[in-house]
């Protein structure tokens, strides 16, 4: 017997949302090799949309830099990633911020840690990095966030180390000059980014939020990417989806979580930030399409 009969027609949002003021200013995070596989960014991307480049082990630094100065051309904001544990030293950070300054002209970067277990050299965190100086002129710094803890950092399961971290990020963003944010991990459900942006304030910490959100791809696509990237309580939110027979094998996408975050209009969430897990079209269009923003370029079919 067919499954089809049982499945839900995709529907568009609903009129009385919220979403789209939530959405207003979204940014999206590219790799080298799937951004070369699109002819031009700014047949999906409207004007002004934020692109960060993912910085991968293993990828050359000269593709890197090549996607930055790419995505520079065609008018858009670029924020590279600068992963500590994948930076040997002083002069590896010193050569890399000169090149994506110089060849490309970025101002802004992502600072992090980085994915890596053990670091590739001197650096461990991104407070390491933002200590050099390097980032001096660097007119905008975002640092990661996580809503739903990091047990590379605290593997008791508590937060007390990322909370240090955060409180000394805090006293960083009022002696810079730049303009500084936090960029989270992706969530699947509203209610820890809630809890978490609460507990930010009642911790002194003020930094804008840019939430994470992953674009809309195949349920086991994102609940691989979930389990590698240690998100923990709104994993469940994918499980519930994977018992369900009318949604397994629809793509998800991430209308509610984004809806439930617009509708709490917590006042330390700023924007989002969409992961491209199943595509940068994917995700482009479907933010496209709720915010009634349009590409800076139309390119014939």
């Amino acid at each position: 017997m067919s499954l089809l009969p049982f499945l839900r027609r995709k529907e568009a949002p609903a009129a009385a949302t919220a979403t789209p003021a939530l959405l207003r200013g979204w940014s999206i995070e590219v790799m080298p090799r799937t951004a070369e596989k699109v002819e031009d960014l700014r047949a999906l991307l409207p004007p002004g949309t934020r692109v960060y480049v993912a910085h991968i082990d293993g990828t050359e630094t000269a593709d890197m830099v090549a996607t930055a100065r790419r995505l520079a051309r065609e008018g858009f904001p670029v924020m590279p990633h600068f992963p500590a544990r994948s930076i040997a030293d002083r002069a590896a950070l010193a050569d890399l911020v000169a090149r994506y300054r110089g060849e490309a002209g970025v101002t802004e970067g992502l600072i992090l840690a980085g994915g890596r277990r053990e670091p590739l050299g001197d650096f461990h965190s991104s407070m390491q990095l933002l200590e050099t100086g390097l980032f001096g002129d660097f007119a905008r710094l975002h640092l990661a966030g996580h809503p739903e803890g990091n047990r590379d950092i605290d593997a008791d399961g508590s937060d007390r180390l990322v909370m240090e971290a955060l409180r000394w990020k805090q006293a960083f963003a009022e002696r810079t000059g730049a303009t500084v944010a936090l960029t989270t991990q992706f969530v699947f459900e509203a209610a820890p980014a809630l809890a978490w942006a609460d507990r930010l304030r009642a911790e002194g910490i003020h930094i804008p939020v840019h939430i994470g959100v992953a674009g809309p791809a195949k349920l086991q696509t994102l609940i691989k990417f979930a389990i590698a990237c240690g998100v923990g309580p709104s994993l469940q939110v994918l499980q519930k989806r994977a018992m369900d027979v009318t949604k397994l094998l629809l793509p998800y996408e991430p209308d509610e979580v984004v809806e439930a975050l617009a509708r709490a209009a917590h006042p330390a969430i700023e924007q989002v930030h969409l992961f491209p897990l199943g595509g940068i079209r994917q995700a482009a269009e479907w933010a496209v399409a709720r915010t009634g923003g349009a590409p800076a370029v139309k390119v014939p079919a």
